[in-house]
């Protein structure tokens, strides 16, 4: 399995995701998702912590170790380029 297609599976739920086409579509929406940008502003959460969550779910989720570990070393590339 792609890593794509890993990121689809942790978030099935959201309409979003069901339309990524590309890693890249999905790197973009994991910047909104660190942002927490679709939050109100008085509520949103930290980086750290949406990036917190994130690796949760991930390791809640019924992925292989190695789907895992792709995705959280991106959520946290990622995070670090937000700094």
């Amino acid at each position: 399995m792609n890593i794509l297609e890993a990121f689809k599976q942790i978030w099935p739920q959201r309409q979003a995701t069901a339309n990524l086409a590309s890693e890249e579509d999905m790197k973009r929406y994991m910047i909104i998702e660190l942002k927490d940008e679709l939050t109100h502003p008085r509520v949103r959460k930290t980086k750290q912590q949406k990036l917190d969550l994130a690796i949760e779910r991930i390791n809640g989720s019924q992925l292989g170790q190695q789907e895992k570990q792709q995705l959280i070393e991106e959520y946290k590339k990622i995070a670090a380029q937000l700094d």
